[in-house]
């Protein structure tokens, strides 16, 4: 894998970056969405390779369950299992290490936990995660991190920390020395909660390594807005410059506006499709329930501004309708609008970074998602 930055803005930074994976190259900054299971809810793999995407998340603990490491290795990874031949990235499985905390106990080798499906007892080392996203075939693996939830004691949170550099060496070494590094890429993960000690500390204990790129993880799981923007602007300025950021687990407009401001590269999130599932939808004027009552006699376009097929091709009475009558088509059309959206959004960004106007449509976005909402 190769990063290459292209372009800063001059006013802050923003920047366009390139990265050359295994199965094709990513233009910065980026949205990935989230095909946890090996497919994107309620969309096909055509649509989103309509829309444009160019890479898609996948998640390691989902499908070490199922459909299991013996089928992916029999099929030769999940390119081939989805028949889809552009980059995955996949997470370590550390976030359900966070997510489903009934199930699992964290020891300093690892972790240990039941299947959320059936109760079988597993055990994650951060060898074995890497040995999972090598039979994946990522193009980008994740290394094993502990997340703490918020609010988190400053102890917790130092624990979490030794953990998370332990396993990072851990993965380091063993990819270093077993995998086909140009292949398969690594990311390390900065973790430590809201404090900011504990961010430099574990940023400046990661770079001890070459991996092939940062991600922050941690953040937008409950903290206040102020705070998310506080860590962010602490810890990416000192990741380094010449390698891809990563903000795990962000996809809300303004919270990603504000990690590219700093210089993030990489976002992920699973909010564009689940919101879209429960009727609400991102507009270039704002978030819009269409499960409101306002809309029943509206026939104008969900967007006006939008040229995605649904905006061309349905009103906003129509799209209310088939979603108050739990018609499938709506969880599909409200899923392809806000993925549609989600890249158009980025693409305005990409081309605010080249004219040097990113705060200009920082400020844009910012009075549109603050001032309308439903």
């Amino acid at each position: 894998m190769e990063f290459t930055v292209i372009k800063k803005d001059s006013n802050c930074d923003a920047r366009l970056g390139i990265l050359h994976t295994h199965h094709g190259i990513v233009h910065t900054p980026v949205f990935m969405p989230v095909a946890t299971r090996g497919a994107i809810r309620a969309l096909t793999i055509r649509d989103i390779e309509e829309i444009g995407f160019e890479i898609i998340l996948s998640n390691t603990y989902h499908m070490y369950i199922r459909p299991g490491i013996e089928l992916l290795n029999e099929v030769v990874g999940l390119h081939n299992f989805m028949n889809y031949q552009k980059p995955i990235l996949t997470d370590s499985g550390g976030f359900q290490v966070f997510s489903l905390a009934d199930l699992r106990k964290v020891h300093d080798n690892g972790v240990e936990f039941k299947s959320h499906i059936d109760g079988s007892k597993h055990f994650f080392s951060p060898q074995k995660v890497l040995d999972i996203q090598k039979i994946i075939g990522s193009d980008i693996m994740m290394v094993l991190d502990e997340c703490v939830e918020y609010p988190s004691t400053y102890h917790a949170a130092q624990k979490a920390v030794d953990r998370t550099l332990h396993w990072a060496s851990i993965s380091f070494n063993y990819w270093n020395n077993t995998f086909d590094t140009d292949r398969q890429a690594l990311f390390a993960i900065v973790q430590g909660s809201t404090f900011p000690d504990l961010r430099k500390q574990c940023v400046e204990a990661l770079l001890e390594h070459e991996f092939s790129g940062y991600a922050i993880g941690g953040l937008s799981v409950g903290e206040p807005k102020s705070e998310y923007a506080q860590i962010t602007a602490l810890t990416v300025p000192i990741l380094p410059w010449d390698k891809p950021r990563y903000m795990m687990g962000v996809g809300s407009p303004l919270e990603i506006l504000e990690a590219i401001k700093h210089g993030v590269d990489m976002f992920d999130c699973v909010m564009p499709t689940r919101i879209a599932r429960n009727g609400t939808l991102f507009t270039s004027k704002g978030r819009i329930n269409i499960k409101s009552g306002i809309y029943a006699h509206d026939f104008s376009p969900l967007d006006e501004n939008c040229q995605c097929y649904v905006c061309r091709t349905f009103t906003r009475a129509y799209l209310r309708h088939i979603y108050k009558m739990n018609e499938i088509a709506a969880l599909i059309y409200n899923t392809y609008h806000n993925l549609y959206f989600m890249k158009q959004f980025i693409e305005s960004i990409q081309k605010s970074i080249a004219e040097d106007r990113f705060l200009e449509e920082y400020k844009r976005w910012e009075e549109v998602y603050t001032n309308n909402k439903e």
